[in-house]
């Protein structure tokens, strides 16, 4: 894991999507972000969203 969590604008930058497409992934469970602060906010490990979403392609492929 990295020291600095990415904000969810931050993983859309790092990512080349949008910003909603990041938040509306975690409402709906296709990607699980690092953290949720107590405000809601969402904090994220690059790496591990590059895995998660891996997975995800891998199982629509398959689906």
């Amino acid at each position: 894991m990295s020291d600095r969590l990415l904000t969810s604008g931050e993983l859309a930058r790092a990512l080349g999507i949008s910003h909603r497409s990041i938040t509306n992934y975690a409402r709906t469970g296709q990607l699980e972000p690092t953290l949720t602060t107590p405000g809601g906010h969402y904090r994220w490990e690059l790496d591990d969203v590059k895995r998660q979403l891996r997975e995800l392609n891998e199982r629509r492929r398959k689906g």
